[in-house]
């Protein structure tokens, strides 16, 4: 059971760190597609700025499942895909 517990510590230990640079990747990608956005309109480009922003916070306060949901969401509506770690 103390080796399971060690298994999983190291785990989360690991992908942390990861999630972390996931969020400015897709801060970036979101950038890049609101320079090349035509046909949305001011409400949707309101709530992608919106989601940006939230993700980018959630991100600088750690919370980087949070944010990954909120830069996704943003992608989504501009129709991009969200950056893929290998």
């Amino acid at each position: 059971m103390k080796r399971l517990f060690i298994a999983v510590a190291v785990l989360i230990g690991i992908t942390s760190p990861a999630f972390a640079k996931h969020c400015p990747k897709d801060a970036k990608i979101i950038d890049q597609a609101m320079r090349e956005a035509s046909g949305l309109t001011k409400i949707q480009m309101t709530e992608v700025i919106a989601l940006r922003d939230k993700g980018v916070a959630y991100h600088k306060d750690g919370k980087h499942g949070e944010a990954i949901k909120a830069l996704h969401a943003a992608t989504k509506i501009l129709g991009v895909k969200p950056y893929k770690p290998m």
